[in-house]
């Protein structure tokens, strides 16, 4: 069996994002209980404890990350040792890679002593070598083109918060319970108009190519448009294309920070200059005048007045400012929060149990039950054996 990986969520279908994200849920409200004072909680409250997921016990998963990190690296070390594991973190000053080994020969023995790897690299050739030739599940931690698990924690957070745009969540299911059903614990969203303004980096690759497919349409504004400088690369729109992501105005691209935020419930924007763009800032920063997110931007492109602001942190002033970044509008830090939860699931379903679907082992067992039901049946058409045939005359 080969292992899956997760390098964009353009390599997942509809139900396995939307299975991702309630399980997402069911993780964080079956755990959280568990990372609070007891003393804070009720009698029946803690003796209905269930322990989370222990997929990951007596397993690591190597955290192979090039680059900083304090949500992502946070999130991924919590998840481990939540699901019974442990994380490794290796960073390009602790392990040979890049110097005197490849990324094959790096997939290859890490592979044979982690149970997983957790890539944050470069570019994205990189992270797509290490899934070439990993024995274990490789999963994106970012990329110069992607950031899957990013965006599983905007859509986790739109969902817990869909009451903010005219639908009442649901109420989760109570977890205490030995089985719950999925259908209960993922609140409901609505088709949202989703505004992103600023460069065509990583977070953008992966919304456009999961909005629209989940019903939500893009309204995009870069410096020269989709064909400039700032424009997404020609392998993330191929992508786009392939999942017809463009198709019924799924998305619009366009120049203008104030036509883009147009009818927009959610504002989102990401950091003007990477890691590794440091170089361009004085450059950058000139090209991105009047793309600061702020209440007279989407006021005047006519946002729908309850929109909501997110970015996917760290941020600076000059991407958007105090006043809506700290204010009510604000789900930065929710957002943040939810890194952990998202991680977590990809965790225990990608490298804990090698099963997105969540339903590996019951389409083996209908598997099984159907061959031994043909077995049974083609056993009873059989003519009887010669011995058998024999006794039946002497008698």
């Amino acid at each position: 069996m080969s292992p899956p990986h997760l390098l964009t969520l353009a390599d997942l279908s509809v139900p396995q994002i939307k299975r991702l994200l309630t399980h997402s849920v069911y993780l964080k409200h079956t755990t959280a209980p568990w990372l609070v004072p007891h003393g804070s909680l009720s009698f029946k409250r803690a003796n209905a404890l269930r322990l989370p997921s222990q997929s990951l016990f007596s397993k690591s998963v190597a955290l192979l990350f090039s680059k900083r990190s304090t949500r992502t690296r946070i999130a991924a070390e919590t998840s481990a040792t939540i699901l019974g594991g442990r994380a490794l973190f290796l960073g390009k000053e602790d392990i040979q890679l890049g110097v005197n080994e490849s990324p094959r020969d790096t997939a290859r023995v890490i592979g044979g002593m982690c149970q997983g790897i957790f890539a944050r690299v470069g570019d994205h050739s990189e992270v797509e070598e290490l899934a070439q030739h990993s024995p274990v599940p490789v999963v994106n931690a970012l990329s110069s083109l992607w950031h899957p698990t990013q965006i599983l924690a905007d859509l986790l957070t739109l969902h817990e918060n869909a009451a903010l745009f005219g639908e009442s969540p649901s109420t989760p299911a109570d977890t205490s319970r030995r089985r719950v059903a999925y259908k209960d614990i993922l609140p409901e969203l609505p088709p949202l108009t989703v505004a992103y303004v600023g460069d065509s980096a990583n977070v953008l690759h992966d919304m456009l190519v999961t909005f629209p497919r989940l019903g939500h349409k893009l309204r995009v504004a870069t410096p020269g448009g989709r064909e400039g400088r700032y424009g997404p690369p020609t392998a993330v729109w191929d992508r786009v294309v392939e999942l017809e992501c463009d198709k019924n105005d799924g998305i619009w691209w366009g120049t203008d920070p104030k036509e883009a935020v147009q009818g927009a419930d959610v504002v989102v924007t990401d950091t003007w200059i990477s890691m590794g763009q440091e170089a361009e800032a004085a450059q950058r920063y000139q090209d991105f005048q009047g793309f600061q997110v702020t209440e007279e931007l989407c006021r005047e492109g006519g946002a729908n007045p309850e929109w909501k602001f997110m970015h996917c942190l760290p941020r600076k002033q000059n991407e958007v400012d105090d006043e809506v970044f700290y204010g009510p509008r604000s789900l930065v830090f929710p957002e943040a929060d939810n890194r952990k939860w998202t991680i977590m699931a990809v965790f225990d379903t990608v490298i804990g149990k090698w099963d997105i679907d969540g339903d590996r082992w019951a389409r083996e067992r209908l598997q099984q039950s159907t061959e031994g039901a043909e077995t049974a049946k083609e056993s009873a058409s059989e003519p009887e054996s010669d011995s058998v045939s024999q006794k039946q005359t002497k008698e």
